[in-house]
C-alpha cells in the first residue's frame, strides 16, 4: 500500500509538474512551490495557461549572473492572476515575467514585493513585462502599494500598470534597512497609466524613500517611462532620498509635478511635460539642496501655486525631516517651457516656510507663452538666485532684472511633434533625447493601452414609454454609456431604486416634457463604477416615503474606489418636501466625485440640501468632490444649503475642490430649523472659488472658510436683497467684487 501510495502522488506530481524543453510547466500553487525548492541556476518556472485564483507566490531563489532562475507564463496575455493573489521575490539573479494581476487586490501591503521578509531581500532581479490592471482594494482608504523594491540591484522593466483607485503609492523604492539603500536599482520603460483622483493624501505614482531616509542615498535610475494621466495626487513621482536620477520619461497630461520632496542631489534631465492644455497639469517642484534639472521640456501646463510648470519652493529654517528643506544649490540650465502658465519662485512662503532658495541659478533657459504676458509669480526675495540668459516672449512683462529678456521667441516641431524653440539664448538648438519615453516603447508590448472606461452617451438609445417601472426595466438591461430615452409626455414612476453601476443616461426626447414619480428612498443610487446624466426631465417627489432622509441621486453608502460623475441639465426638481431632510443630491464617506455639474435647472420646495458634498469630516484633507459647477439654476424654498462643499485640514497634496457658480437664482434658501449651517451656501476649504453674477433674495449668508495656502477666491456681480453679507473667516487671502443690495 505504502508503494501504491508514492506511485499515485509521484504521477500526480508528474502531472502537475511537467518539465519540458521550455521549462518546469506548473498548473498549481502547491506544484509551484515544488519547482521553486528544487530550483537551480538557469531553470525556468512557467505558469499553466489560465486563472490562477488566490494564488499566493514565494518565488525564493538563487540563480547566478550567467544562469539566472525565471518565472514566466505559458503564453504572455493567457495567465492571470486573481482574487488574493500576490508575489514575493527573494534571493539573487532571478526573472520574473509574463504575469498579470486583475479582478481582485491583494490581501497584503504590497502586490508585488522584492522581499520574503525583512531579512531575506531580493538583489540583481528583474521584473519584465508583467501587468497590474485595476487591482485595487475596494476600500478607497485601506492603503496598500502594488510594487515594493527592497534589496540592491533590482530592475523593474517595460511593465504595464494602469487604474490604481486605493490609497497608497503605485511603485515604491523601500530605504528602511541598511541592505536597501544606495541600491542601484533601475526603473525603465514601463507604461503608469491613468490613476484617477483619490481625492486625498497617498496616491503618489512612483516614490523612492521616506522623510525618514530621506537624507540617505538610494541612487536610483527612473529613466524612459510614459506617464499616462497620473492625476492621483499632487506628487506624481515623490523623491524622498538622494542621489537619483530622472530622465527621458514623459508626462502625459498629469495632474501634478516631478517632486523633489525630500533628499538632495537629485538629477531630472530630459524629461518631458505634456499638458496639453488640461486644467492643473505640472512640471518640476524643487526643494532641498544640490538639485539639478537640465534639458527638460514643458507644453500646455496650466497649474498653478505647487503645480507650475516649474516650481522653486520656499523652506522651513531648521527645517525638520517631514518638512521642507530650503532651496540650496539648485541648477536650473537648458529647459524650454512653451505655454505653460505658470512659474512659480519662493512658492509657499509663509510664517514658517521663510528661507527663500540661496545660491541657485536660472540659465539659459526659455520661458515663452503665446498669449500670456508674464507667467512668472514671486512669493519672497528672490536675491539668491542667479537668473542669467534666459528668454521670455517678446511681449513678456516681468521684474525679475537682468537675466531674463524678453525676445522674440521662433518655434518649430521636433520629431516628437512638441513645439520647442528653435535655438535656446546659448544658441544651441533645444533637442530632447532619442531615448525619451513614448507611450508605443513602453509597458508590455502584448498588453492594450487603449482606455477601458466607457464615457457617458457612447452607447445606444433605448427609448421607453410612460408607465410604471420602465425606468428601472430599462436600466437594468442596459450597457455601459446607453441613452434611456424618455419617449412621451405623461408619467414614469417608480417603485424600486434604479441602481447605476455603469455610465447611463437618461433623457427626454426631443419636444417632450415627462415627469418622474418615485416611491424609494431614492430614485437613483450611483454604485462603484456608476456615472450618471440627466437631462430634460421633471423630477416630483410627491409619491416618496412620508420619512426623513429622502434623496433623488445618492451615493453607495459603501466606499467607492472608482470615481464617479454627475451631470444634470435643463431639470426640474419639485415637491421633495413630504418630510424634512429631503435631498437631491446625497453623498457618503470614501465616494468621490471627479465632476457634479447642474446647469439650466429648477430646484422648489425641498427640504433638505440639493447637494450637500460633506461627508468627509476627519479634516484630514479628503473632500468629496473635485468640480462642482453651478450655472443658470434657480433655487426656490430650499430648507437647508443649496450647496455644502467641505474639505477639512491643513494637507497640501491635494488641490480640489473647484466650485464655479454662474448666473444662479436664489431665494428664501436655509431658514429650516434643522439647517445648522445657518448658510444658503457653505464653502469650508474650497481651494478654488468663482461665484458671480448672481442674486440671492431672503436668503441665508454665504459662508466661506479658508484654509490651506493661497485660494484662488472671487465673489463678482452678486445681487444681495433681505441677505446678509459674504461671510469670510480663515486667515487666507481672498477678493470679492462687486457687491450689491437691491430689489430684485
Amino acid at each position: 500500500m505504502k508503494y501504491l501510495y508514492f506511485l499515485t502522488f509521484g504521477f500526480a506530481l508528474f502531472l502537475s509538474c511537467n518539465h519540458t524543453t521550455n521549462g518546469i510547466l506548473v498548473s498549481d500553487v502547491d506544484a509551484f512551490n515544488t519547482a521553486v525548492a528544487n530550483a537551480t541556476p538557469g531553470d525556468k518556472i512557467v505558469l499553466k495557461n489560465g486563472i490562477w485564483q488566490d494564488a499566493e507566490l514565494l518565488f525564493e531563489a538563487y540563480g547566478t549572473a550567467d544562469n539566472p532562475i525565471t518565472l514566466t507564463v505559458e503564453t504572455k496575455g493567457k495567465v492571470f492572476l486573481e482574487g488574493g493573489s500576490h508575489l514575493n521575490i527573494a534571493g539573487e539573479h532571478l526573472i520574473v515575467e509574463g504575469l498579470i494581476f486583475r479582478n481582485g487586490y491583494t490581501p497584503t501591503n504590497e502586490v508585488i514585493s522584492f522581499k520574503k521578509d525583512s531579512k531575506t531581500l531580493a538583489y540583481n532581479t528583474r521584473l519584465t513585462e508583467c501587468v497590474i490592471d485595476n487591482y485595487s482594494n475596494p476600500e478607497r482608504h485601506e492603503q496598500d502599494s502594488w510594487v515594493a523594491l527592497y534589496g540592491k540591484n533590482n530592475r523593474v522593466d517595460h511593465c504595464h500598470f494602469e487604474g490604481k483607485s486605493n490609497r497608497g503609492v503605485t511603485l515604491i523604492v523601500r530605504l528602511n534597512t541598511e541592505e536597501s539603500r544606495e541600491n542601484n536599482h533601475r526603473i525603465d520603460h514601463n507604461y503608469f497609466g491613468p490613476r484617477p483622483n483619490l481625492g486625498s493624501n497617498g496616491g503618489e505614482t512612483l516614490r523612492i524613500g521616506t522623510s525618514h531616509f530621506s537624507l540617505t542615498n538610494s541612487n536610483t535610475l527612473v529613466e524612459s517611462n510614459y506617464f499616462d494621466r497620473c492625476n492621483g495626487e499632487h506628487e506624481i513621482i515623490s523623491n524622498k532620498s538622494c542621489q537619483n536620477t530622472y530622465r527621458y520619461n514623459t508626462f502625459f497630461e498629469c495632474i501634478g509635478t516631478l517632486t523633489m520632496r525630500h533628499g538632495n542631489e537629485t538629477l531630472v534631465d530630459g524629461n518631458a511635460f505634456i499638458g496639453n492644455g488640461k486644467a492643473s497639469t505640472g512640471g518640476i517642484r524643487v526643494i532641498n539642496g544640490q538639485q539639478t534639472v537640465v534639458n527638460n521640456y514643458g507644453y500646455g501646463l496650466t497649474g498653478y501655486r505647487f503645480r507650475g510648470a516649474l516650481v522653486l519652493m520656499n523652506g522651513v529654517p531648521n527645517s525638520p525631516l517631514n518638512r521642507y528643506f530650503q532651496v540650496e544649490d539648485a541648477v536650473v540650465d537648458n529647459n524650454a517651457f512653451v505655454d505653460c502658465d505658470h512659474v512659480q519662485l519662493c512658492a509657499g512662503a509663509d510664517a514658517e516656510r521663510s528661507a527663500a532658495p540661496i545660491n541657485s541659478s536660472i540659465t539659459n533657459n526659455v520661458f515663452y507663452h503665446q498669449k500670456k504676458g508674464t507667467v512668472f509669480t514671486v512669493y519672497d526675495d528672490v536675491s539668491g538666485i542667479d537668473f542669467n540668459q534666459n528668454w521670455t516672449g517678446s511681449k513678456a512683462n516681468h521684474k525679475l532684472g537682468a537675466g531674463v529678456y524678453s525676445a522674440a521667441v521662433p518655434l518649430k516641431k521636433d520629431k516628437n511633434g512638441f513645439l520647442v524653440p528653435v535655438k535656446m539664448p546659448s544658441g544651441e538648438a533645444f533637442t530632447l533625447s532619442d531615448k525619451l519615453a513614448i507611450k508605443e516603447n513602453t509597458g508590455a508590448p502584448w498588453y492594450s493601452k487603449e482606455d477601458k472606461g466607457i464615457p457617458l452617451n457612447s452607447g445606444k438609445i433605448i427609448r421607453i414609454d410612460a408607465g410604471q417601472n420602465t425606468l428601472f426595466d430599462a436600466a437594468k438591461t442596459a450597457a455601459p454609456g446607453d441613452i434611456v430615452e424618455l419617449a412621451e409626455s405623461g408619467n414614469y414612476s417608480t417603485n424600486k431604486i434604479i441602481e447605476v453601476s455603469k455610465a447611463l443616461t437618461f433623457r427626454a426626447a426631443k419636444g417632450v416634457s415627462p415627469k418622474v414619480f418615485f416611491e424609494k428612498k431614492s430614485l437613483f443610487d450611483i454604485q462603484n463604477g456608476g456615472s450618471l446624466m440627466l437631462e430634460g426631465i421633471t423630477f416630483d417627489g410627491e409619491d416618496a416615503p412620508d420619512g426623513s432622509g429622502n434623496s433623488v441621486v445618492r451615493t453607495s453608502k459603501y466606499s467607492m474606489n472608482k470615481n464617479y460623475k454627475l451631470f444634470i441639465d435643463n431639470c426640474n426638481f419639485v415637491n421633495l418636501d413630504v418630510n424634512h431632510s429631503f435631498d437631491v443630491v446625497r453623498v457618503f464617506k470614501n465616494t468621490f466625485a471627479d465632476t457634479l455639474q447642474i446647469t439650466n435647472s429648477t430646484f422648489k420646495d425641498v427640504t433638505g440640501h440639493v447637494a450637500a458634498l460633506d461627508k468627509e469630516i476627519d479634516d484630514t484633507g479628503i473632500y468629496n468632490a473635485e468640480y462642482v459647477i453651478l450655472k443658470n439654476n434657480s433655487f426656490t424654498n430650499i430648507g437647508k444649503t443649496a450647496l455644502t462643499l467641505y474639505r477639512g485640514g491643513s494637507d497640501e497634496s491635494t488641490f480640489g475642490p473647484f466650485l464655479e457658480l454662474e448666473n444662479c437664482r436664489f431665494e428664501n434658501i436655509g431658514h429650516d430649523k434643522r439647517n445648522t449651517t445657518g448658510a444658503s451656501v457653505l464653502l469650508h476649504g474650497v481651494q478654488s472659488i468663482e461665484a458671480t453674477n448672481s442674486s440671492f433674495a431672503a436668503s441665508k449668508p454665504i459662508k466661506t472658510h479658508l484654509v490651506v495656502g493661497e485660494p484662488v477666491v472671487l465673489f463678482d456681480n452678486l445681487n444681495l436683497y433681505k441677505t446678509p453679507p459674504i461671510q469670510v473667516t480663515g486667515d487666507q487671502p481672498y477678493n470679492i467684487g462687486k457687491i450689491t443690495s437691491k430689489r430684485l
